[in-house]
Formats: structure tokens, C-alpha cells, sequence
């Protein structure tokens, strides 16, 4: 029988500090979709901020309290992150584990803004994109989830598979960032 090991997505590839940017994998736990049912959102609202003390976030929009966060994910879908989902949603959503299928990781420092303007075709300085806000959008050629969490600080998601390829693409970011000095 073959011995499986536990890898987190980014292993041994991370925390990568270039200039003032640094990106570490991000330990969140359990992610899972939400996706209510037909006329359910308002109920779907109410448990979320009654058992995990989060709203369901309007478009492009994130919350979090402790360490549970939800961010926009998709028309009619939210991400919850770091919790597993109240058993009371089950009856009015469609919910979706996800948490084996994402590479997370958080980009932090001075230079966050301009390592993702070379990579994200949407503006992210502070000015238009605050925190809490959040999009889907293409990083370099993959998919992505782009959350600020910080004032220089934002969580980018892609693909599991992806994982190696995104560190790729923002160290080559960080590189050209630095160089300019």
C-alpha cells in the first residue's frame, strides 16, 4: 500500500521576501462554497451572522471576525474560510468543501500594490480596492481570488494545481518591482 503524505500546496516553495514583498502560504483551514437555494439568501444571512458572526457579503465584498472569514465568490456564491459551515445551512444552501482545492497565500509589504499591478489586469491600490474587498479575476493566466485583508496586505487564491506556477509568477513580479528600486 503506499504511504500518503500530508503537502500543503505551497511546500517548500515558500515564504519568498523580495524588496518590501513578502508572500507566505496561508494556514486557513476549512473552505467551503455556499451557494443558497432559491429564495434562501436572506435565511442563508442570517445563520451565517448568527452562528460564525459574518454577513453574507454583497458583490466583491469580504467580512470576517476571529478567524472566519467570507468572501464574495461568484454570483449567488460565498467562500466561507476558517470554520466549518453551521449544520443549519445545509437545509437552504448547496455547500461545497473546497478546502483541499485552493492554494492560498497572503502577499504583504510596501510593494504589494505594484507586484500585482504587473500581474492582475484590475486596480488594487488602496484608493478603489479597500479592505474587505475582493474580486475574481485572471492572475498572469490563472484563475484567481484577490481578498484585501490589510492595508498592504492581500489573500490570493488559485488552484491547487496551480501552486507552484503562482509563486513562479510573483517572484518574477517581486524581482521586476525590486529592481526598479
Amino acid at each position: 500500500m503506499a504511504d500518503l503524505v500530508e503537502r500543503t500546496p505551497c511546500k517548500g516553495l515558500l515564504p519568498l521576501e523580495i524588496g518590501h514583498a513578502v508572500v507566505r502560504e496561508a494556514r486557513i483551514g476549512r473552505m467551503t462554497v455556499i451557494a443558497p437555494l432559491k429564495g434562501q439568501q436572506a435565511r442563508v444571512a442570517q445563520i451565517l451572522k448568527s452562528a460564525h458572526g459574518v454577513g453574507f457579503p454583497e458583490p466583491n465584498r469580504s467580512s470576517e471576525t476571529g478567524d472566519c472569514r467570507v468572501i464574495w465568490f461568484a454570483r449567488g456564491q460565498v467562500m466561507l474560510i476558517g470554520t466549518d459551515p453551521d449544520p443549519g445551512l445545509e437545509t437552504h444552501a448547496a455547500l461545497t468543501d473546497q478546502s483541499d482545492a485552493w492554494a492560498v497565500v497572503t502577499l504583504e509589504g510596501e510593494a504589494a500594490e505594484d507586484v500585482l499591478a504587473r500581474l492582475v489586469p484590475v486596480d488594487l491600490r488602496a484608493a478603489v480596492f479597500k479592505t474587505g474587498h475582493t474580486l475574481r479575476s485572471q492572475l498572469q493566466h490563472m484563475n484567481a481570488s484577490i481578498t484585501r485583508i490589510g492595508a498592504t496586505c492581500f489573500q490570493i487564491m488559485v488552484f491547487r494545481s496551480m501552486a507552484t506556477t503562482l509563486v513562479h509568477d510573483l517572484r518574477s513580479a517581486m524581482e521586476g518591482v525590486a529592481a526598479r528600486g
